[in-house]
């Protein structure tokens, strides 16, 4: 099946929400409001906590609710929770309400430190600005527990790509997770095909059609947006499931660049983009509807003073992510710089292949700083580029979510990985995981920074 018509075909499957043991195991407290006791409220919390933006002193957790509710988080350092303190959803001035995704953002952590977890929610019946009421709480009987980011924290992440909604190779990527226990994991982009519903999104990130539906309540996921995460009319509010950076960690001149991050991970300082689309805001088939031009730009400024950070710059080892690669050494491949409208007799395909306009500004930065690795996705095969006299960085692209063939052809070349890094005895050890074949396709070696 060629690319076009793989991810066309995956944007047609029909969209359901299924509410699992999760919810089975919710533990319903009787309103202090009484309801009519004809009716059986189906479970409010219908998936696990997504721990989302992982960093040194806050994270974001989410989870589905199936009613209109006010979430909250109940957080401490003791297993018990003796020291627990209750969070609630939304800001300073109201709290928040949704029939659809729970966002709370905990913030005020230490560094390196373990933390234990449980959601609750409270089922709201809203009439108007004066006729609201509280009519029953649930609470996820399950203790779970997250590390944050820092200078001690476990040098280990995983890395997985254009999952693209499908479930297959998308389970077996997190069962690998499961079993290699990552501190963090950076869904390098294209989680998405073209999605218009906020139920869409929520079945990609918070009840996705696999075994393990707690695959993120204690593993924390970072997330590098891919072109497909930005088509849709709900991927134009992707905040609505998957929550910005929180607004400590920006500055006002980078309010609106709520996915970049720069988060020191023990030995790692890790570094994430956005290439944005992989068409010219000036292509017709987007009406202009685009702004890609102006967010590079303002990420540039963004990744400049990042790269000064003192935990960033004294990291031994710097690697950053982006979706669309930086580099390819094919002359043919479209760069994404093909005015006015991407096309060009001299290049193939109608689409950026890599992204010529991000390498101009950000690799000059990154080389600058003795970034040693870049992590790529986008081309659907997995490649790896080693660094040389004028590139003294690598690159390595993530396969696909083909599985093993292409246009009805049997290919090997297209399997989908988890990308692993860890250092161990003062190096960055890559290992690339072939999702197809159950075992390793390369291992690579990183010395420090010097």
């Amino acid at each position: 099946m060629k690319r076009r018509e793989f991810l066309k075909t995956a944007a047609m499957l029909p969209v359901a929400v299924s509410v699992g043991n999760v919810a089975e195991a919710a533990q319903v407290i009787t309103p202090d409001t009484p309801s009519d006791p004809s009716s059986s409220p189906s479970p409010l919390i219908v998936s696990a906590p997504m721990l989302q933006n992982y960093a040194e002193t806050s994270i974001g957790i989410a989870f589905a609710v199936s009613d209109m509710a006010n979430g909250f988080v109940v957080i401490g350092r003791r297993p018990d929770l003796s020291d627990g303190q209750t969070i609630k959803c939304g800001g300073y001035r109201t709290t928040d309400i949704s029939d659809r995704v729970i966002q709370v953002r905990v913030t005020g952590l230490k560094p390196s430190t373990t933390y234990y977890y449980r959601i609750g929610a409270d089922r709201i019946a809203y009439k108007g600005g004066y006729d609201m009421k509280v009519i029953g709480t649930e609470k996820d009987p399950h203790l779970y527990k997250f590390t944050t980011a820092g200078k001690n924290a476990h040098s280990h992440f995983c890395v997985i790509n254009d999952t693209h909604v499908q479930w297959v190779p998308f389970g077996r990527a997190i069962d690998k997770i499961a079993r290699l226990r990552p501190s963090c994991v950076i869904w390098n982009g294209d989680a998405s095909n073209v999605e218009e519903t906020i139920e869409a999104q929520t079945r990609i990130y918070l009840t996705p059609d696999i075994e393990r539906r707690d695959y993120a309540a204690e593993i924390p996921y970072l997330f590098c947006p891919g072109n497909h995460d930005l088509r849709g009319m709900a991927n134009r509010h992707l905040e609505r499931v998957w929550m910005y950076r929180q607004p400590e960690e920006r500055s006002s001149r980078d309010w609106d660049l709520g996915r970049n991050f720069a988060v020191r991970m023990g030995d790692i300082a890790l570094i994430g983009l956005d290439t944005g689309e992989d068409k010219l805001d000036t292509n017709p088939k987007f009406a202009g509807l685009f702004n890609s031009k102006g967010y590079r730009e303002a990420q540039t400024a963004w990744l400049r003073d990042a790269l000064k950070r003192k935990e960033i710059a004294k990291a031994p080892f710097l690697v950053a992510f982006c979706h669309i690669p930086l580099f390819d050494d094919n002359p043919k491949h479209n760069p994404g710089d093909l005015s006015p409208d991407d096309k060009d007799p001299h290049y193939s395909p109608d689409f950026a292949m890599w992204q010529r306009t991000c390498a101009k500004m950000w690799t000059p930065l990154l080389e600058k700083a003795h970034c040693q690795l870049i992590i790529t996705a986008h081309q659907h095969r997995y490649h790896y580029d080693a660094p040389t006299k004028s590139r003294p960085w690598a690159q390595i692209v993530g396969g696909g979510p083909e599985m093993g063939e292409s246009n009805g052809r049997e290919r090997k070349d297209k399997f989908p990985t988890v990308i692993e890094g860890e250092v161990r005895d003062k190096r960055l050890r890559i290992t690339v995981h072939n999702l197809l074949t159950g075992k390793v396709e390369e291992e690579l070696e990183f010395n420090p920074s010097s």
